[in-house]
């Protein structure tokens, strides 16, 4: 039987969601707690590996067992075996042909900045942060650049496995909310650090150190080396993953989401 599940984490404390020697991962942390509830090894498959630091509300992976065990028990039994900043929110049996990566069509990141002169510690690793105003429609204009299909290398970490950097982003939205800037990334697919680092790009134009149409010229260049650093992962949220509507799978609990939520479930 083929079952996937709907994990949220803070990553805050994680090094990212890949399993490492050091076991400090997202995975090994859910794979543990799955070898504890059912007894044996229970390997998963993710939808999208995230970095350090970088969270999860919409994240989905599967795993193949022959256990016989009612879908809220997977979800009960696995959460009490794992920490306080991950759990699982549902489980679902799949078709042998769903396939938490493979079988997905696009991919959705939410990033939170917080803007304002003074950092607030109950914000710590939940949101970007900035001491600086930002211009919004200066930020939006710059994202317009982007929307479409395009070779990315620009926005590249070198660290990148992707076969190639050709995606197609589908929208780039900016909303404001008081001190509260919220952005939200679509695509069919996304680079290694390619929302970090089209962050770093719009947080440039819309400090001014950059014009919006600053924005063309890094894309079109090509060259990594054109763009602005890569921006910290503290607000980043693997949002979504869009699947087809055969498969049926649930959409994330937004009643978790802590900040505010423009786009609802579109």
């Amino acid at each position: 039987m083929r079952i996937a599940l709907g994990i949220h984490y803070d990553g805050t404390a994680f090094s990212g969601w890949q399993s490492q020697p050091h076991g400090n991962t997202v995975q090994q942390t859910l794979e543990a707690a799955l070898r504890e509830f059912g007894g044996v090894a229970l390997p998963t498959t993710v939808a999208g590996r995230t970095d350090t630091g970088v969270h999860g509300i919409g994240q989905v992976v599967h795993f193949d067992t022959d256990l016989d065990r009612a879908m809220f028990s997977w979800v009960r039994g696995v959460n009490a075996f794992l920490p306080k900043t991950v759990a699982v929110q549902w489980a679902k049996a799949m078709p042998d042909d769903f396939h938490s990566r493979f079988a997905a069509f696009e991919r959705t990141y939410f990033y939170v900045l917080y803007a304002n002169p003074v950092r607030s510690p109950l914000l710590e690793g939940r949101c970007g942060w900035l001491h600086t105003p930002l211009d919004l429609e200066a930020m939006r204009e710059a994202s317009r650049a982007l929307v479409g299909e395009h070779d990315f290398s620009a926005f590249r970490s070198s660290e990148c496995q992707a076969k190639t950097p050709v995606k197609h982003l589908y929208a780039i939205d900016v909303e404001q909310h008081g001190d509260f800037f919220l952005f939200r990334f679509r695509a069919s697919a996304f680079l290694h650090h390619m929302v970090r680092n089209i962050m770093g790009c719009l947080v440039a134009v819309g400090r001014g150190r950059q014009p919006a149409s600053w924005m063309t010229h890094v894309l079109a260049s090509g060259d990594r080396r054109q763009a602005a650093p890569t921006f910290m992962p503290d607000g980043l949220y693997l949002a979504r993953v869009g699947y087809p509507e055969r498969f049926d799978v649930p959409e994330p609990n937004w009643a978790a989401w802590p900040f505010p939520m423009p786009w609802a479930k579109s």
